[in-house]
């Protein structure tokens, strides 16, 4: 079993190491748009490979981060020029149902530009939330600097994970499963703050009104 194991490892690796780092843009670009390929599937072999010194640990963070950034940013400008009817229809043909898309809006619609950072966090919103953003038409600034700090803490947890514990496939998954955890505790505990913060704020305004 542990010779099986080793044995699809391998072949993980040199398949990584094939495909290259533009294959690692590509790959992370396709996943930052409404196209929803786990970005688990790139970046965690990739980081394998590096620990077997078949690619370099920093070029596949920077072009992990980049394909990211730059697909959640086509994606934007996509949901800007074509709008939300046409998504609803055409997202049929990409395993989107409505109702996906609406609740990203409705998270986005609470949370406020801010929602941009949490959603690359979380697997289920980090394909979709530059939908609603892009609709919105959100200050482009801020829409850069939230996806930018999401993607690149979500590729290098990622890449990190294949690079250190890549030989046991196991401890990938309990490994995500608690680092995923932890992402949600603070996410959570952020959004409380948000929430108390601005109700806060509205009670002062409603008091001094």
């Amino acid at each position: 079993m542990h010779e099986n194991l080793k044995i699809i490892v391998d072949l993980t690796a040199e398949i990584m190491a094939d495909i290259g780092y533009l294959g690692i843009f590509l790959g992370m670009f396709i996943e930052s748009t409404i196209i929803p390929l786990p970005s688990e599937l790139i970046m965690i072999p990739a980081g394998i490979a590096c620990g077997k010194n078949l690619m370099n640990i920093y070029l596949v963070i920077i072009y992990g981060i980049a394909g990211n950034v730059l697909g959640a940013i086509f994606s934007y400008y996509l949901a800007s020029l074509i709008g939300r009817s046409f998504l609803f229809k055409a997202g049929k043909y990409f395993f989107i149902k409505p109702a996906t898309i609406i609740k990203i809006e409705e998270f986005f619609k609470k949370y406020g530009a801010v929602s941009v950072f949490f959603a690359r966090l979380l697997p289920g919103f980090r394909h979709f939330i530059s939908i609603p953003a892009g609709i919105a038409r959100m200050d482009m600034k801020l829409f850069f600097i939230y996806t930018f700090l999401g993607s690149s803490i979500w590729t290098i947890i990622l890449a990190l994970t294949g690079y250190f514990i890549g030989e046991n496939h196991q401890l990938i998954s309990q490994y995500l499963k608690e680092i995923i955890k932890i992402i949600f505790s603070i996410i959570a505990m952020i959004l409380i703050y948000f929430y108390f913060f601005k109700n806060k704020n509205i009670l002062s305004k409603n008091k001094i009104s």
